[in-house]
């Protein structure tokens, strides 16, 4: 399933991997190495994230969209 939540990708030279954060999710991230393998482990994070929301009672955000930064 592909989620419609924000993607944050980037380069780590510490990790050696591509990062991907979603900001709209507090803590979740992934990593890959390679683009589309961070991107597609990101995707089982996201719903790992919003069933462990869902058993624990916690809300889960709707996806916003583009966000905004400074």
């Amino acid at each position: 399933m592909q989620s419609r939540y924000e993607l944050i990708i980037y380069w780590s030279d510490d990790d050696q991997c591509f990062i991907v954060e979603v900001p709209e999710l507090q803590g979740c991230m992934a990593d890959g190495s390679t683009y589309r393998e961070a991107v597609k482990n990101v995707e089982v994070i996201i719903q790992e994230w919003i069933e462990t929301a869902r058993q624990l009672g916690r809300p889960i955000p709707e996806p916003a969209g583009k966000l905004m930064y400074a």
